[in-house]
């Protein structure tokens, strides 16, 4: 019986150890696989486990590389672009963690070259690492002039409104993507077995509005707001608004109370909630923030929003396949060159142009920017 019970359990090892290298090596095919066949089959409850066991093995192997192993400094894909060019935005450094000692660039601002502002600095890039116990875990940071840019939303063609018939185009609209204004889109929310938190884009509501949840709403003046749903009116001149849990940060001060819960924070259970995270932030000044970055918690996530200046801020989706940032720059020839924020990111413009299966949203020129 007692090696019976043992090869059980080295069987078990075994098979972990070999989805761990699987879902490390094929993130992208991991994803598909556990959505599309491994959850219908063995249910949320198992796969929630499971998820458990890989993003704390995931942790914890980091935790024991970067004993031996300096952190460096992401490669953002884009080259800076900072000299002669004129910004309204809020650049002033971010003081790195005291924890640590600085990598090269840490909480410096740089330009992301835009070719139609050649000679003005809407969108700067940054990296932050919040975490005073995880040196590795390092968080992009984008911050946007909205003065000159506009954000749009996208319903997926399943996510969030499949289950209840409401297809979404998935893709951004082609009025945008022929007037060459596109310059980057991101990943949206979570699925609506996660929640089911409300969208509305246009005349459309993809699912109905939840009271007490964060909320990102963007209006046809171009401007952005990011506050807590109690069901106040949010205006007629709305575009869209979407939800996604509670607010990360609210009225300046980070707001995370239930940082273990599955139910608000992701498809994580207990206290291994450490994994690739996402989220979006609003500045005083009304420049649009977004973070993104690995082995994040919502509180370190929050943290590095707050660094940044988000007075406001909600959370995105999270797991490595999901979270992403697309910059794009027409190229002259009715398309566009694009590249994920940095290589450590899913690339997804093919999706966002073509047709994607979640929501997301996306940045363009504002008709009135020079």
């Amino acid at each position: 019986m007692k090696r019976y019970l043992a090869l059980i359990v080295i069987g078990l090892l075994v098979s972990v150890i070999i989805s761990f290298i699987f879902v490390t090596l094929w993130t992208p095919a991991a994803a598909e696989i556990t959505d599309k066949y491994l959850r219908p089959v063995f249910g949320d409850r198992q796969i929630v486990f499971l998820e458990k066991i890989f993003l704390n093995l995931s942790d914890n192997t980091s935790k024991v590389i970067y004993d031996f192993k300096k952190p460096i400094a992401p490669r953002f894909t884009t080259s800076s672009a900072d000299a002669g060019m004129s910004t309204s935005l809020d650049l002033r450094p971010i003081a790195p963690n005291p924890a640590f000692s600085a990598l090269s660039g840490e909480g410096v601002w740089h330009s992301i070259p835009l070719a139609i502002f050649p000679n003005r600095e809407v969108m700067a890039r940054t990296f932050v690492r919040p975490d005073s116990s995880r040196s590795f875990a390092i968080v992009s940071i984008v911050k946007m002039d909205m003065s000159a840019l506009t954000i749009g939303s996208v319903a997926g063609t399943v996510e969030p409104g499949g289950k209840v018939g409401k297809y979404g185009p998935g893709r951004v609209p082609e009025a945008i993507v022929q007037s060459g204004n596109l310059v980057a889109a991101f990943d949206g929310g979570f699925q609506y077995r996660d929640g089911a938190y409300g969208m509305i884009v246009g005349k459309t509501t993809y699912l109905p509005l939840q009271c007490g949840l964060g909320t990102v709403a963007g209006y046809s003046d171009g401007s952005v707001k990011i506050l807590e749903y109690t069901g106040q009116p949010l205006g007629n001149d709305a575009t869209f608004v979407r939800q996604n849990g509670p607010m990360l940060i609210k009225d300046a001060h980070v707001a995370v109370t239930n940082p273990d819960s599955q139910q608000v924070w992701g498809r994580v259970v207990g206290d291994g909630a450490f994994t690739w995270r996402s989220g979006i932030g609003i500045a005083a000044k009304g420049e649009l923030i977004f973070a993104a970055g690995n082995n994040l918690s919502p509180q370190t996530l929050a943290l590095a929003l707050s660094a940044a200046g988000a007075d406001n801020a909600i959370q995105l989706d999270i797991n490595p396949h999901w979270v992403r940032f697309n910059l794009f720059n027409a190229n002259g020839d009715s398309g566009y060159d694009s590249a994920p924020l940095n290589p450590d990111m899913q690339d997804g413009a093919r999706e966002y142009l073509n047709g994607y299966q979640k929501d997301f949203f996306y940045i363009y020129k504002r008709q009135s920017a020079p």
